[in-house]
């Protein structure tokens, strides 16, 4: 055996251990209730506590923490250690079921959009036994939901769990149509690539700006930044290269299948994808994997960012969110197979996500917004914010041809001829990709693009459950119905491809074009969270997730509530580290740079004898105007954070900050990145974007 089979899932509670560890009545009604649902008895969650705690202490774990995801958007954990004390003054170690299925953190420190007051504290974690534990900095981490003493979801994984289980009652639904009485379950599958810079820490930790936003708030672009495209793909430095083996090694312990690695295609921009896990599952894991990034970063005096727009100029970072259906039995529902134009039962499934899409774009478009992200969608990395689906020419081919009536004859792959007879053949793929489709599809699942890096993917993939599970619903409600199933079958797939058939585009998203041509054809073009966020608590949006019981009422508008003070507070905090970093570094900075040659000019014209002392005066004249333009601006900002509204709902100091602050803010950078190009390196007072970008060898 391998190091790396030894390695992999070796801190996991996985089945191999459960299977070794817990008698077979326990490990039966333990795999019963993970792969139907069923509550566990306490007495079978003592005996399961009890093997994981001794597994658990033989890997030198001695605590143990119910490790959930809040509406912060990072993991949370408070740690117990097994310890029991004796009457003679020893400890023994001791877990019992109770102890692992229920945990009680202080609720209303969390936040939950108003569900939770100060006086209302409590609040319970719930294991997850769908999602393994494992072990992490010595203690046992059980993966967990948590909600709110009066019942409702204060965490992602609760309305994620939700999620799945009504798509997967109404694609059961329509596959018992088909005939299919053998499949159980439907699941779905989330594969979520990561996108990430690495800098030097010596260096981010003199950016303010990094340190408390994530971002940097200014920064003159680097003389060579990503155009000659030679880091995308590039070989990988040894620095860099030495980090992403130890975070492989740290990932696979963890039984996090990290899969592929790369470098991206801005300057210190890297990529890590994992293979494809139950949704649940892949989200956890993608909440490691960033923990993990940042953690095994600082190992390497490396920095780890994850924001999704770092640098201005370059690309920025975004989570690919790979989302298929699949069944117990192991087929993918969105597998078009040999001859997809006589598959109707993927015609099904393919025309409940055109439809589900299109009715639910603005929820979609919800999934995707923050504050972070609005700086990247829309630019040449990322799709627009308006949302379509990318089919490719065969799928819209045999979708026009059901549309029209027409017959159509399924491709064959053809072999591919590169022209060299050395090089082997292989089967050309029937369409081309487009990555700038913010929802492709990519063979047998659906690529969506628009996440930000930092995103949890529960979010997105709550919506996507949520609104399939609605087009399907809608679909088996009609065909329960038939008396002619064949018949109604192409009727449905055939009327719902004619009233959805505009949101498939397969052009380039990146165009001004489409924006106008998208117009047409009525797609919403959300530009910013301000605009979208709105959306997620509509009439419209509110039915949908009650009908699934996904979210309550009460829950989307805590939720909406949190989404827009989020967006309004890190403005807000990213304006005051602006205004920190001009008074403490770039205001001392100019005036030490202009009072030098300003002695240099006097110097010069004491002398008396005709020296030339054009540069000087011409840098103080455009220093002293940039000079004043940055006072100008820096009051403004000053006073716009000073007139936020009082006692004003999220939405409307939402709308401010993005109106009056980031504006300013917007003219700042403007001038603080054109002064910069001007001063010598001496006077810079934080570290540029061509040093930083460059500053890993």
């Amino acid at each position: 055996m391998s190091n790396i089979q030894e390695m992999y899932g070796s801190m996991v509670f996985n089945d191999t251990v459960m299977r070794e560890r817990l008698p077979k009545d326990t490990y039966k009604a333990l795999v019963k209730t993970i792969e139907t649902g069923k509550h566990l008895e306490l007495d079978v969650a003592n005996v399961v506590a009890a093997a994981m705690k001794d597994w658990a202490v033989e890997k030198g774990a001695t605590h143990f923490t119910h490790w959930f995801q809040p509406m912060t958007g990072v993991t949370a954990e408070k740690h117990d250690s097994f310890i029991s004390p004796e009457a003679n003054g020893k400890v023994i170690m001791e877990f019992s079921g109770k102890e692992l299925v229920k945990g009680e953190p202080d609720a209303s420190s969390f936040p939950s959009g108003g569900l939770r007051a100060t006086f209302e504290a409590r609040g319970y974690t719930a294991w997850d036994p769908t999602s393994y534990a494992f072990i992490k900095n010595g203690s046992l981490c059980i993966p967990t939901a948590f909600c709110s003493y009066s019942g409702e979801a204060l965490d992602k994984k609760t309305p994620l769990l939700r999620s799945m289980q009504a798509i997967d009652k109404q694609a059961l639904r329509i596959l018992k149509l088909f005939g299919d009485d053998k499949t159980t379950r439907v699941i779905t599958t989330v594969g979520a690539e990561q996108e990430y810079f690495l800098i030097d820490k010596d260096l981010y930790e003199k950016r303010p700006d990094l340190l408390n936003c994530g971002r940097t708030l200014f920064g003159a672009k680097p003389p060579k930044g990503q155009e000659l495209e030679d880091h995308y793909f590039g070989a990988i430095k040894q620095r860099v290269s030495d980090y992403m083996k130890e975070l492989d090694e740290e990932l696979w312990k963890l039984g996090v299948p990290a899969k592929t690695k790369h470098n991206e295609a801005a300057p210190a921009q890297h990529e890590l994808a994992p293979i494809y896990s139950t949704t649940n599952i892949a989200t956890d894991h993608n909440q490691l994997v960033m923990e993990l990034m940042k953690s095994i970063a600082a190992k390497h005096n490396l920095a780890c960012l994850l924001h999704e727009k770092p640098f201005a100029g370059v690309n920025g970072s975004g989570k690919h969110n790979n989302w298929a259906l699949s069944t117990n039995l192991g087929r993918n529902l969105l597998e078009p197979g040999d001859t997809p134009s006589q598959n109707a039962q993927f015609l099904l499934f393919l025309t409940a996500v055109i439809k589900a899409v299109d009715d639910y774009q603005e929820l979609l478009r919800v999934s995707a917004a923050s504050a972070g992200n609005d700086h990247r969608l829309g630019a040449n990395e990322a799709p627009p914010a308006i949302i379509s689906i990318f089919l490719g020419e065969e799928l819209t081919e045999i979708l026009e041809a059901i549309e029209y009536g027409k017959s159509y004859d399924d491709k064959q792959k053809s072999l591919m001829e590169i022209g060299a007879t050395v090089l082997p053949h292989f089967p050309k793929d029937t369409t081309d990709r487009n990555r700038t489709s913010p929802f492709a599809f990519t063979g047998n699942k659906f690529e969506f693009r628009m996440l930000g890096s930092a995103f949890s993917i529960s979010g997105p993939n709550i919506i996507l459950n949520t609104i399939v599970a609605e087009a399907l619903s809608q679909f088996a409600d009609v065909l329960e119905k038939s008396t002619d199933f064949n018949s109604d079958l192409n009727a449905l797939i055939k009327a719902n491809i004619s009233e959805h058939k505009r949101i498939i585009f397969n052009g380039n998203n990146y165009s001004e074009e489409w924006v106008l041509e998208a117009e047409k054809r009525g797609l919403a073009n959300l530009q910013s969270s301000v605009d979208a966020l709105p959306e997620f608590i509509s009439d419209k949006s509110i039915k949908v997730f009650e009908k699934h019981s996904v979210f309550t009422k009460t829950e989307i508008e805590s939720r909406c509530e949190i989404l827009l003070e989020n967006y309004y507070k890190n403005v807000n905090i990213e304006a005051l580290t602006l205004i920190d970093m001009i008074s403490k570094g770039i205001i001392p900075s100019l005036i030490s740079c202009q009072a030098d040659f300003a002695n240099l000019l006097a110097t010069k014209k004491n002398l008396g004898i005709g020296l030339d002392t054009r540069l000087e005066e011409t840098f103080l004249v455009k220093m002293a105007d940039l000079s004043g333009q940055l006072f100008d601006k820096y009051e403004q900002l000053k006073d716009s954070i000073k007139l936020v509204p009082k006692q004003e709902d999220a939405y409307t100091l939402a709308k401010y900050y993005r109106e009056n602050v980031l504006t300013v803010m917007a003219a700042l950078r403007e001038v603080i990145d054109e002064l910069e190009t001007m001063m010598g390196k001496k006077y810079l007072a934080y570290p540029t974007y061509a040093e930083m970008l460059n500053s890993v060898h």
